[in-house]
């Protein structure tokens, strides 16, 4: 399950593990203009662990989710 709530300066996506045990944390991705941020407590450590992506990054990991094995370099139309 997932939820999408579209707020002043970003879109938040919140990912709910839903199925048997054991079920991870939410995961909680904010898509601001400049950055995308990916957020889920740890529950070992009960704080909130965050990677920061740049638009370049998310573009290329929305690539790699497609792609097989290797080693990849994305160039842009201009090219």
């Amino acid at each position: 399950m997932f939820t999408i709530e579209h707020e002043f300066d970003a879109t938040v996506i919140t990912l709910v593990d839903e199925g048997p045990a054991p079920i991870n944390e939410d995961v909680v991705i904010n898509a601001f203009e400049e950055c995308v941020t990916i957020e889920q407590l740890d529950p070992r450590t009960d704080e909130v662990q965050k990677v920061t992506l740049s638009p370049g990054q998310l573009r290329d990991l929305t690539a790699a989710l497609n792609l097989p094995e290797g080693i990849y370099r994305l160039r842009s139309e201009d090219n």
